[in-house]
């Protein structure tokens, strides 16, 4: 079998799609044996071209126009023609985003219906038309794969696919996510980000549906029982100005009372995630819509004690490890989080219970289930 996979987000491993493409690759390109692999890269004139890839894993560069008008005739023309060019006999888009027609039979992930399901985000007539595109693209696409039972029931309702057509395949934490100790390194990177000795921690995006909001609404609970010992470290590219997407954060805690409690520490280097989760007395993660929502399993491989919301995939990730809240109740997720940061035997509980609950999880049985989907695929249109 040759698999020509649309790698658009390879050299973008600090997203989502990004780490799930390589590390699906690279499990796949160590598991089988038989299988060539071709990563079709879109390459705008200038920019880098792919890095760390497996020396046995072909690439081939398409040259692409920068903005949004190349990403979609890359999308629907160029990755077509590729697959074709290179003899692939499957193709892989692993994001939501396939071609409408394919030379061969197609596989397309879709991670979530957040553009789709979120109002503010498909009220502009480019995103709608965009989620109509990739909409109908998912309904022709010979498998569909997705990162959660949530999301495959949201992919049933929302496109009218078949249940039959969606393989739920979870996602992993990497190796790196332990709570293993990196010594130097570690205090290093706490002084590199100018960490305290105790915090609690948000490390992800600051769109709409993250509801970070509300988890700053709970560090008005939080900081005035706790917050002068174990202040909110916000982690992660702070949005540069408020709009319909992006809340105006600054205003906001400045309304709230709380700045003395919230640090920004800004952007978060992919190899320095491991220690601030490690270091961090909680995690929180108070997000209304994730396909999966990596950076819970990531805090409880490191033995982090999590907060989280009941909302969408997220209860499938956490399952009994942590605390999950209504994503609505500020005064119940300021509980939570003080509850892990002042009861010493439920944190105890809570690192075993994180570190069990994340070994279920594994980029291996990834792969493994991957590759089944690929057989289903490449039968399916060989009929």
């Amino acid at each position: 079998m040759h698999v020509a996979i649309n790698a658009a987000f390879w050299n973008h491993p600090n997203t989502g799609s990004g780490q799930y493409t390589r590390q699906l690759v690279y499990q796949l390109n160590r598991l089988v044996s038989d299988l060539t692999i071709t990563l079709v890269y879109p390459q705008v004139a200038g920019e880098p071209e792919p890095e760390a890839v497996p020396p046995s894993v072909q690439v081939k560069l398409v040259p692409v126009r920068p903005g949004n008008l190349g990403k979609v005739w890359f999308e629907q023309w160029l990755f077509p023609r590729a697959c074709r060019e290179v003899g692939a006999t499957l193709a892989h888009v692993p994001y939501w985003g396939g071609p409408l027609q394919s030379p061969v039979p197609l596989v397309i992930t879709v991670h979530d219906l957040t553009t789709l399901l979120v109002p503010e985000y498909r009220r502009p007539f480019r995103n709608r038309l965009y989620n109509a595109l990739v909409s109908a693209s998912a309904r022709g696409a010979s498998c569909i794969i997705t990162d959660s039972e949530a999301s495959k029931q949201d992919i049933i309702t929302h496109l009218h696919i078949p249940a039959e057509k969606i393989e739920r395949i979870y996602l992993a934490a990497g190796a790196q996510f332990s709570r293993q100790d990196s010594g130097l390194l570690e205090m290093a990177v706490l002084r590199k980000y100018d960490l305290p000795d105790f915090y609690v921690l948000y490390l992800g995006g600051y769109e709409l549906h993250k509801n970070v909001t509300t988890l700053l609404l709970a560090w008005t609970y939080v900081g005035q029982a706790l917050g002068e010992d174990y202040p909110l470290v916000l982690a992660g590219r702070k949005p540069t100005q408020a709009s319909a997407n992006y809340p105006d954060y600054d205003g906001y805690i400045k309304q709230l009372g709380i700045e003395e409690y919230v640090r920004w520490i800004g952007y978060v280097e992919e190899e320095d995630k491991p220690v601030l989760y490690r270091n961090a007395e909680t995690f929180v993660f108070p997000s209304r819509q994730e396909g999966f929502g990596l950076g819970v399993l990531e805090a409880l491989a490191s033995g982090t004690p999590v907060v989280t919301t009941n909302a969408s995939s997220l209860p499938e990730v956490l399952g009994e490890a942590g605390f999950a809240v209504d994503p609505d109740d500020a005064r119940g997720m300021a509980g939570a989080i003080i509850s892990t940061l002042i009861q010493d035997n439920l944190r105890a509980e809570l690192r075993r219970k994180g570190e069990e609950q994340a070994a279920k999880f594994s980029w291996e049985k990834t792969a493994t289930e991957t590759l089944l989907v690929y057989d289903t695929a490449v039968s399916v249109g060989n009929r």
